[in-house]
């Protein structure tokens, strides 16, 4: 069976999603590790309930970013993971890290890119007057949120939203496509040519499928 290493920092509800979906067979996979940067992410109690190993590596015990990505890779491949996903990983990765695992590292981002790379992409949706906002599933390359998109939704943005009601809106939208991407992936529907996603051998648009 094919296996994942998930990377967060944070609260870990998209590692969550794909632990359920491991459980309910919508993942066929399973989670062989996850790994975090914070030693207070909630998202390594979630993994040690699910009886999945779990890990903090310290960044202060490594340097810089470069040697820090190294300690990472380094306990990433005893587990020799199929894909590596980023589930809420704050933290941008050295180029020689996202190299390493080239066309088999995935992330989730808050929002339909190219728009609002980075941080804060609620809030500045709402301050743009968007009506739309929503969340994308994309490869991971050098450039920040960057890489090729494979899937997307879309989630509506009204007059009196807070910023916590579109946060909430995104992340349900972001648990229902980021297991079905994993999947794909997985079950070798799903890879990365050059600097494209292709899906079933067919070259996606720049969005990738957007989901209504």
């Amino acid at each position: 069976m094919k296996k994942i290493v998930v990377l967060i920092s944070g609260n870990g509800s998209n590692l969550q999603s794909i632990i359920d979906a491991c459980q309910q067979n919508r993942i066929h996979g399973y989670i062989s590790a996850v790994f975090s940067n914070k030693a207070d992410a909630y998202g390594l109690k979630r993994a040690e309930q699910a009886d999945i190993p779990a890990y903090f590596i310290n960044p202060k015990a490594h340097g810089d970013r470069k040697n820090y990505d190294l300690a990472l890779a380094e306990a990433i491949d005893l587990y020799s993971p199929d894909l590596v996903v980023l589930a809420g990983y704050m933290s941008i990765l050295s180029p020689d890290f996202v190299q390493h695992y080239h066309g088999r590292l995935l992330n989730v981002h808050p929002s339909l890119l190219p728009k609002y790379p980075g941080l804060h992409t609620h809030q500045r949706a709402i301050e743009n007057g968007d009506k739309e906002h929503g969340t994308s599933v994309h490869f991971v390359t050098e450039e920040l949120d960057g890489g090729p998109v494979i899937l997307q939704a879309k989630v509506p943005i009204f007059e009196d939203d807070m910023e916590e009601d579109v946060i909430k809106r995104v992340q349900t939208q972001e648990h229902n496509i980021y297991p079905l991407v994993i999947d794909w992936f997985l079950n070798g529907r799903l890879v990365m040519d050059g600097n494209k996603a292709c899906m079933d051998g067919n070259m996606l648009p720049p969005q990738g499928y957007a989901a209504e």
